[in-house]
């Protein structure tokens, strides 16, 4: 519900739906790495590869299928969500590499600031590509 309103808004004020699907991705993926946590730390049984997957899988369907119920998911939007989900993997695994080179971390938050900056400069990148 909330990534629908978030979108409706953003269609509003004239963001690209590539670019606010690239938002939309990296706060799903957030969500589910989130919940895993919380869920294999709740249950360490559940501390596994496969139940990872599961995990994310069901979040990302429970996220999306409003979008698709309403035909609000169309084909930008599903590239943004593409690009968003991996360009946040690849500000995690980037916060991950610094930290093992360095053997500590560079500055406060840098484990939220690397995924996001990811973030913005894809978003960046792709509003400048659909803007021509």
């Amino acid at each position: 519900m909330a990534v629908g309103a978030g979108l409706g808004l953003s269609r509003w004020i004239g963001v690209d739906d590539a670019v606010s699907g690239i938002w939309i991705g990296g706060l799903i993926l957030s969500s589910s790495l989130w919940f895993y946590s919380w869920l294999s730390k709740k249950y360490p049984k559940l501390h596994t590869t496969p139940y990872m997957l599961l995990t994310t899988t069901l979040i990302y369907i429970l996220s999306l299928i409003p979008l698709v119920w309403t035909g609000v998911l169309i084909y930008k939007l599903v590239i943004g969500i593409v690009i968003g989900s991996l360009t946040f993997l690849l500000g995690i695994w980037a916060d991950k590499k610094v930290r093992k080179i360095k053997g500590k971390q560079l500055f406060n938050f840098q484990k939220v600031v690397f995924p996001v900056a990811s973030l913005l400069i894809s978003s960046i990148i792709v509003w400048i590509i659909t803007k021509h």
